[in-house]
């Protein structure tokens, strides 16, 4: 048991610490090595163009970049983990008995859907092909009945 003073917890049936989920404890490798690789690329392009920016040729576009190329970095970072939380969240029980709440379109916000309505020369031709079909159903069951 806990003692409230972050003391560990005796493990469960499952194997798992009471109070900390499975999915928590497990991460995907390549999961993680492709945040690694991601960011460590996004913040060396940074850097680059940086130098970009400091050498003689360098123009304020390179300084946009230098500047935005960490920012990328952040958010692969931050991504993952808002990753990991949804994942969490997905595998933990509920916490209370209060259902989710349905979130439903306001009605008039879409647009209507539009009301086929068959021509008159369309539904004749639906309904002389419907007979041409019947004909044809009616000589195919006559001709495997004898």
């Amino acid at each position: 048991m806990s003692n409230g003073r972050g003391g560990s917890s005796p493990p469960s049936r499952t194997g798992t610490v009471v109070g900390v989920t499975s999915a928590r404890r497990r991460r995907n490798p390549a999961l993680i090595l492709l945040v690694i690789v991601a960011a460590a690329g996004c913040l060396a392009l940074g850097w680059w163009q940086w130098t970009r920016f400091e050498a003689v040729g360098g123009t304020g576009q390179n300084l946009g970049y230098a500047l935005q190329w960490p920012l990328f970095a952040a958010f692969v970072l931050y991504a993952y983990r808002r990753f990991v939380q949804l994942e969490a969240e997905a595998h933990e029980p509920e916490k209370n008995s209060q259902p989710r709440l349905q979130r439903e379109i306001p009605s008039g916000l879409l647009p209507e859907r539009p009301i086929a309505h068959p021509s008159d020369d369309l539904d004749t031709a639906t309904t002389e092909y419907n007979r041409y079909l019947a004909e044809l159903a009616a000589r195919d069951t006559k001709g495997t009945s004898t």
